[in-house]
């Protein structure tokens, strides 16, 4: 019983200290060779070379 106490407790702690730091609206995203960022569908697309 006070096993499955403790991994309760531990468990909400990581969570809200995961919570915490979503206040950030700006982050570095890195693409797979080939892909660029598009802004607009926020994901990476294929480079087109023509």
């Amino acid at each position: 019983m006070t096993r499955t106490l403790l991994c309760a407790l531990a468990l909400t702690c990581s969570a809200s200290i995961a919570m915490a730091c979503s206040g950030h609206s700006k982050q570095t995203q890195s693409c797979a060779p080939g892909t660029q960022w598009d802004y607009e569908t926020q994901s990476c697309t294929k480079t087109v070379n023509s």
